[in-house]
C-alpha cells in the first residue's frame, strides 16, 4: 500500500536530518546517537507544525497583528526573489507557532586563551563552530561537559536555522513564531540572511558563511527599507542599527585586544599568571566601556537617535554579563568579513547574480587563500570606525 505523501515526506526528512546533523567527531557513539535523535525529533516537530501562510491568513482565530506580519512576509519573500536574486522556492512560505522563545539553542566554546572556536564535524555542513539543540536543557548539559574540559562556553537561543535548501521538496524552512513579531527591519533582514545560506555555502567555513549571509541581509534590508517600508519603520531600524554598530565597534576593539594578548602566549613570551591578569583587565575595560555606551543610550536627549529603554538594551546587557572567548569568537563569524563581502558587491557593480557568482568562485579556493582574498578587500580600519560611528 502506498504511504500518504505526508508520511513519505516525514520518512525522507528523518533520513535527511541524520545526514545533516551527523555525528560530532568529538563525541562517543552513545552521545552521537542521542544527538541524532534530538535533532530528528526537533526538526520534525517544526516541520509538522508548519502550515501554508495563505491558510494562516484565512483563519479567523489569529490576531490582526499576526495576519499583517504574515502578509508582510509574503511581500518580503517576493522582494527577495525579484530584487535580491534569492531563491524562489518553498522556504518561508509556511508558518509554525513553536510556543517557545527559540528554534534551537546553540552551544559555542573556545579555549581560555584563544578566540578559535571549538568545532564539531558533520557529513553535509562540514566542521562548524557551534552545535544546536532543540531544548535549552540539552544545550546546557553539553555546555557543562565542555566547561569541565576547561573550555569557555556560551549557550544562546537562535530564532531560526537553515537546512540549506535541502528540505525545499518537503515544504522548506518555515517562518517561525520565534521572530515573527520582531520589528519590520529586523524581521526582514533575518529572512534575507537565512535565504542567503541557500545560495552559497562553503563547507568547513563558518566565518565565510555567516559573514556572507550577514552582508546579504544588510544590503537587502537597506534596499527594502528604502523602497518598500514606512518612515516609521525606517526610523526604528536606523535607531536599532546605530546601537548595533556602536556595539560591534566596541566588541571588535575588544577582540583585537584579546587576540594580541593571546598571541603572546603562542609566542611563549609571557607566563600564565601575567596573561590571566592582562585578559582580566581587557574584559573589565570592555564592561566599563559598555557601561558608558549604555548610559549614553539611556540618557540620550530627545531627537535622533531617541533615548533607549531598559527593555531595548536588555539583550546587550545579557551578552556583556556572560561575555567570554566563546562569545567574542562566535560574534566574529557574523561580522568579521562582512565589509569584505560588501566591497565585493560594489566591485561587481551591485549586480546580484555577478556577486553570487564571485562568492561561489571563492568557495573553490582553499580556506586560507579564500580568507586572504576577502581580507584584501577590507576597508582600512579608519573607514570601519567612521562607518560604525555613523
Amino acid at each position: 500500500m502506498r504511504q500518504p505523501l505526508s508520511r513519505l515526506r516525514a520518512t525522507f526528512s528523518l533520513m535527511f536530518c541524520l545526514v545533516l546533523a551527523g555525528c560530532a567527531s568529538t563525541t562517543g557513539p552513545s552521545n552521537a546517537l542521542g544527538y541524532y535523535w534530538q535533532s530528528l525529533r526537533g526538526h520534525m516537530q517544526i516541520m509538522h507544525a508548519a502550515e501554508p501562510i495563505d491558510e494562516w491568513v484565512a483563519r479567523k482565530d489569529i490576531s490582526p497583528a499576526l495576519r499583517e506580519r504574515l502578509q508582510l512576509a509574503q511581500r518580503a519573500r517576493a522582494f527577495a526573489v525579484a530584487e535580491l536574486g534569492l531563491p524562489d522556492n518553498a522556504s518561508y512560505r509556511r508558518y509554525a507557532d513553536l510556543k517557545r522563545p527559540a528554534a534551537v539553542w546553540n552551544v559555542v566554546a573556545a579555549p581560555p586563551y584563544s578566540l578559535t572556536l571549538h568545532t564539531w564535524c558533520f557529513p553535509v555542513t562540514g566542521c562548524i563552530g557551534y552545535r544546536g539543540y532543540f531544548t535549552e536543557a540539552a544545550a546546557q548539559a553539553e555546555a557543562a561537559e565542555l566547561s569541565a574540559q576547561g573550555l569557555e562556553v556560551e549557550v544562546y537561543g537562535v530564532p531560526a536555522y537553515s537546512t540549506l535548501g535541502y528540505m525545499n521538496w518537503a515544504g522548506g524552512d518555515p517562518l517561525l513564531s520565534t521572530f515573527i513579531a520582531w520589528p519590520e527591519g529586523d524581521f526582514v533582514r533575518l529572512l534575507f540572511h537565512e535565504l542567503a545560506h541557500q545560495v552559497v555555502y562553503a563547507k568547513n567555513d563558518t566565518l565565510f558563511n555567516e559573514s556572507f549571509a550577514t552582508a546579504v541581509e544588510r544590503i537587502g534590508v537597506a534596499r527594502w527599507l528604502a523602497t518598500q517600508s514606512t518612515p516609521a519603520a525606517r526610523e526604528a531600524y536606523a535607531t536599532s542599527e546605530a546601537r548595533r554598530s556602536a556595539f560591534r565597534m566596541l566588541t571588535r576593539a575588544t577582540r583585537t585586544r584579546l587576540a594580541a594578548i593571546y598571541e603572546q602566549k603562542e609566542l611563549q613570551a609571557i607566563e600564565d599568571h601575567a596573561l590571566s591578569a592582562m585578559k582580566k583587565e581587557a574584559m573589565q575595560a570592555f564592561r566599563d566601556d559598555y557601561a558608558a555606551l549604555r548610559a549614553r543610550w539611556l540618557d540620550a536627549p530627545g531627537g535622533t537617535p531617541p533615548r533607549a529603554t531598559t527593555a531595548q538594551v536588555a539583550g546587550y546587557d545579557r551578552w556583556v554579563a556572560q561575555a567570554n572567548n566563546a562569545s567574542f569568537a562566535a560574534q566574529a563569524a557574523y561580522d568579521e568579513l562582512v565589509p569584505a563581502f560588501e566591497a565585493l558587491f560594489e566591485r561587481e557593480g551591485r549586480n546580484w547574480p555577478r556577486f553570487y557568482d564571485a562568492v561561489r568562485q571563492l568557495t573553490q579556493q582553499p580556506l586560507p587563500e579564500r580568507h586572504d582574498t576577502l581580507r584584501a578587500l577590507l576597508p582600512d580600519p579608519q573607514h570601519l570606525k567612521e562607518t560604525a560611528g555613523a
